[in-house]
């Protein structure tokens, strides 16, 4: 072979070999764009969000602070308030978009917005358990009954009272702590649970606690059960000798008339029910906040408790989830 041959030869070689180098070159550039812009629009999609999620809550606390100025004269909360009443998914396209009158159903993002407001005083508060030297008799009943009614795995409501009691550690003094006060750290038992989520830490399992959550709540204080909001399992299981036959025509008589105090729950119960003060209520103060907003194929879900005091709304806990929804499953 000619040395001009070879020459040229060496000449396409390299030539090749820079053309390659190149576009490699160029190809990383341009996916490096494209995560720029990628990452660039979630952070713009998930400030917007979070934004209409506030503004949600901010909406939340007004609807409550209006209806604690209605109930002023007598504080009574019940499932026909305007609070109860759910706000249905609704899309946000046509508010979004920069022209209004120009809208059309192809424009803007696919944002739908739905929330509830719940009463936590709704659920039996585990808050009931600790604190005392020793757990009382009757809430200890409570609670074995409400997971017998939910169908939970048996020494459920043993291995709750251990936890929480080990979490929550009463006084060293061996005096019963006001429900108002700051619960005991312990530095050799298990995280105090902030939420019922979280009683995971005591060795519960997903399913146990999909089953409670409807009826139990944990909140930061002991509270009463609301009797216009609870639901008939909480009922029955709150006062000994109570089915939920009776329970049911509470529930059922409180839809056409709410109670204004928890006398007017005796003629439904059993003789002798005794309602002890400080168990059962007709009036709330803590209400848990969801928000859930749906953005093309993702959702944002955003959970709040809320602590009304007097006319202001004090949020106390905060909890968001991003979920990536199934393109061919309809939400």
């Amino acid at each position: 072979m000619s040395p001009r041959r070879t020459q040229r030869g060496a000449a396409l070689l390299t030539a090749m070999i820079i053309v390659t180098l190149i576009a490699s070159l160029a190809a990383g550039m341009v996916w490096q764009q494209y995560r720029a812009v990628q990452i660039e629009a979630a952070d713009r999609a998930r400030a917007q969000s979070a934004w209409i999620l506030q503004g949600a809550l901010d909406w939340a606390r007004l609807i409550l602070q209006e209806d604690a100025r209605q109930n002023r004269s007598k504080a009574v909360d019940h499932l026909g308030e305007p609070w109860a009443v759910p706000l249905a998914e609704a899309r946000l396209s046509t508010f979004l978009a920069t022209d209004r009158t120009a809208a059309t159903d192809d424009e803007g993002p696919d944002a739908f917005l739905s929330g509830t407001i719940e009463d936590a005083q709704a659920r039996y508060n585990l808050r009931a358990l600790v604190g005392g030297t020793q757990v009382p008799a009757l809430e200890q009943r409570v609670l074995e009954r409400l997971c017998s009614q939910v169908n939970a795995p048996p020494g459920t409501a043993a291995v709750i009272i251990t936890g929480l009691r080990a979490a929550f550690p009463a006084p060293a003094s061996g005096a019963s702590a006001p429900a108002s006060a700051p619960a005991t750290l312990s530095e050799s038992g298990p995280l105090q649970p902030a939420g019922l989520d979280q009683l995971a830490w005591l060795g519960l399992d997903a399913d146990t606690l999909k089953r409670l959550e409807p009826y139990v709540v944990l909140l930061p204080k002991a509270t009463p059960v609301n009797l216009n909001t609870a639901p008939r399992e909480v009922i029955a299981a709150l006062f000994d000798g109570v089915d939920l036959a009776s329970a049911e025509r509470l529930v059922q008589s409180r839809k056409a008339k709410p109670l204004q105090n928890t006398g007017d729950a005796a003629p439904f119960l059993p003789p002798n029910t005794e309602i002890g003060t400080g168990r059962a209520s007709v009036d709330s103060s803590f209400f848990i906040v969801t928000g859930r907003l749906r953005l093309d194929e993702r959702q944002l879900q955003q959970r709040s408790l809320i602590e009304r005091q007097g006319l202001n709304m004090v949020v106390l806990a905060r909890e968001r989830i991003n979920q990536l929804l199934d393109r061919g499953a309809t939400p």
